[in-house]
């Protein structure tokens, strides 16, 4: 049975004046997380905005659910959104801003103490509750907007750079709410400029770079877009010298770099298959004992680059 469609974006597009901020931008997605990945300035915020219902397009439509996102009020019990700059009133504590959220959802007091308590424990933030939010560090505000935008607990969850100033152990934890999320069948679409922040999240992303989308799809399907692109594969093995002399007659290898102080070799190819073919024969009827194979372009940061041009 085909998924429904959460999120139907098309050509979208707004701009500020003379500044474009999103181009054209059309998107279908089912449920699951979506890394919107692309430098400051790209337009990442301009579209969170847009489908979160804080900014209209210039044109284009946009659906949610299937329903219309303007004048529609209802349709925003469903959606969670966590900004990228702080929202909140200075002088309440923790605790209080997340009631005065779940309220504005039409929880009753009850329930919204109850919403409240479960959102910060959901964040770690249970213990300063009570504490006034303008004595919060970054990373404990970043953690009470991600609470803000769970309390009524949407089926559709937008993030906007949600980690950042977070330490590393609620890092992992924020990680795994995410996955939490996904197996439950909501969406979660989390935008950031940092690259690995995203591929430890989801493998499906949109690439968008001076507002406009420039691949999306998972990362196999965005490498294979840029086939013609030679790619490197690096071996540790005990004899790199050998190896590398073995292989530097096949055709699919354009290049080799051997460094037997790290015990390792390089090679360049345009071909990975055929390459990756010949070379576990080699393995095979060898004796060079790998230690590992990889290959230092498979990483978004090399696609961006490429597909950016920079």
């Amino acid at each position: 049975m085909a998924e429904a469609t959460v999120l139907q974006t098309d050509q979208l597009s707004k701009w500020y004046g003379n500044i474009l901020g999103i181009s054209e931008i059309s998107l279908s997605l089912t449920p699951g997380v979506y890394g919107i990945l692309g430098p400051n300035g790209a337009g990442k915020t301009t579209f969170l905005k847009i489908i979160s219902g804080q900014l209209k397009p210039n044109l284009g439509s946009i659906k949610i659910f299937g329903q219309p996102v303007f004048n529609n009020p209802s349709l925003f019990a469903r959606v969670g959104f966590c900004p990228e700059l702080d929202s909140y009133y200075q002088d309440v504590t923790g605790g209080q801003f997340l009631r005065f959220m779940a309220r504005l959802h039409r929880f009753s007091p009850d329930s919204a103490r109850l919403r409240a308590r479960q959102a910060l424990e959901a964040v770690g933030m249970e213990d300063s509750s009570d504490d006034l939010i303008s004595t919060y560090s970054l990373g404990m505000r970043q953690r009470i907007r991600i609470a803000a935008s769970i309390v009524h607990e949407p089926d559709l969850l937008l993030l906007d750079e949600p980690l950042r100033g977070i330490d590393p152990l609620w890092r992992a934890k924020i990680l795994a709410l995410i996955e939490g999320y996904r197996r439950e069948g909501k969406t979660v679409i989390v935008s950031s400029h940092i690259l690995p922040e995203i591929e430890s999240m989801t493998n499906h992303i949109t690439l968008i770079h001076q507002g406009k989308v420039f691949a999306h799809g998972d990362i196999q399907q965005i490498r294979s877009l840029i086939d013609t692109h030679p790619h490197q594969i690096s071996i540790t093995c005990s004899r790199p010298r050998e190896l590398a002399r073995k292989m530097i007659a096949s055709s699919s290898v354009l290049g080799v770099q051997v460094s037997e102080e790290k015990g390792t070799v390089i090679f360049e190819t345009n071909r990975r298959d055929s390459f990756f073919t010949q070379l576990m024969g080699k393995l095979a009827r060898g004796q060079y004992p790998v230690e590992e194979i990889f290959s230092p372009d498979d990483n978004l940061q090399s696609v961006f680059d490429y597909l950016i041009g920079d």
